[in-house]
């Protein structure tokens, strides 16, 4: 099993102390962004499009433990941006750590090897290390060549060192399922604890916006990848978050389940959108329109998203809700999903919408894939 008991029980009884106090909304995972900027300039992010003055602006150690302690949350995801530029980086985690808060600090580990001295082993802290996929589509991903090697490195290093290792994956319109899926097999002979997935959003100030999956699409792409799936294999999320993904459940979105803190303040609604800024996490949940956002609102910003930050939340309360989604979640935790139809999928040539790199031709999709995105 991929998340530990202790974290895993932390987390349900968090929820269930939430439902018997009768709160509608309430944090899963704060997203706190300590500085935005970055070593890496990936074409499908859009955080470091920001202008140089806000670019240098970063949060300070007592801020982040402002924000946790307001939000509540018992797990902290830290993205950015680079955590690892932030010359407090050691301070903000060991004052988490301190607070029993379960972090998971991302990072490309561009940097790992040389700053995880900064750090101690815990089971409150994960280093969640972004790889793309194989080497040759991570490089080309975010836009460095040898970008996978130091990543691994790094990996490896804090592997060496009895730090807890995840990797968070992201995945565009033209990932091939059988790379992806041979990846799995580089990961989990890594040593890592698990792997994290999500498709790809279109962040509006990401320079490339070509390659971001609608929901027809990325339902079909991780039906192939994650359909008769290896025992090897371990995924460091929930499981009915991945039946989500697949096509085989639908859930609503639960925006406030991931609340964003960042130099702006708290970003209304979410990781991913920008609606504006509560200088409190109450006024944040008190002032956010939210029925106006998620896949049923109607909202255009929302039409294909099916992103961890949104419904991933909404997965893990389903988790928690009741008996029937503990033994759900159980079910799905062993289940290999058996499915001869997937593996078709596989023998597929890959079928990007648009072509990663304009000088490379690709084959465009067929009019049944066009009718269903």
């Amino acid at each position: 099993m991929a998340v530990p008991l202790s974290q895993m029980w932390t987390v349900g009884s968090y929820v269930v102390r939430q439902k018997l106090k009768r709160r509608k909304r309430y944090p899963l995972v704060l997203m706190l962004e300590p500085l935005f900027r970055c070593n890496l300039a990936c074409a499908g992010c859009g955080k470091i499009q920001y202008p140089g003055h806000v670019l240098k602006m970063q949060l300070t150690p007592e801020e982040c433990f402002r924000a946790a302690e307001e939000c509540g949350a018992p797990t902290i995801a830290i993205p950015g941006g680079e955590p690892l530029l932030h010359p407090e980086i050691g301070e903000i985690v060991a004052g988490l750590v301190a607070r029993r808060k379960y972090i998971y600090l991302c990072t490309n580990a561009l940097l790992l090897k040389q700053k995880i001295d900064l750090f101690t082993p815990s089971k409150y802290l994960t280093f969640s290390v972004h790889l793309d996929g194989q080497r040759e589509h991570h490089d080309l991903s975010v836009c460095l060549e040898g970008g996978y090697e130091k990543a691994v490195d790094g990996i490896k290093e804090a592997l060496r060192r009895g730090f807890r290792v995840t990797t968070n994956t992201t995945l565009f319109d033209g990932a091939d399922p059988s790379s992806v899926r041979a990846f799995f097999d580089e990961m989990m002979e890594l040593g890592i604890e698990g792997m994290m997935l999500s498709p790809g959003y279109s962040y509006d100030k990401a320079p490339d916006q070509h390659h971001f999956l609608g929901r027809a699409r990325t339902r079909r792409l991780f039906r192939a990848i994650l359909a008769n799936r290896k025992q090897t294999w371990r995924f460091n999320m929930s499981p009915l978050f991945l039946e989500f993904l697949m096509g085989k459940r639908d859930y609503p979105c639960t925006a406030w389940g991931m609340p964003t803190y960042n130099v702006f303040g708290w970003q209304k609604p979410c990781y991913l959108l920008q609606d504006g800024y509560a200088d409190s996490f109450q006024e944040l949940l008190a002032t956010t329109d939210w029925e106006h956002y998620g896949t049923e609102s109607g909202n255009p910003k929302c039409a294909n998203c099916m992103v961890h930050s949104g419904y991933e939340a909404s997965a893990v309360n389903d988790t928690f809700g009741s008996l029937r989604g503990i033994w759900e979640t159980a079910r799905a935790t062993f289940s290999r999903y058996r499915d001869p139809e997937a593996l078709r999928l596989l023998d597929e040539p890959v079928r990007p919408v648009h072509a990663i790199n304009p000088l490379v031709q690709v084959e465009t999709e067929t009019p049944q894939e066009a009718a269903h995105r």
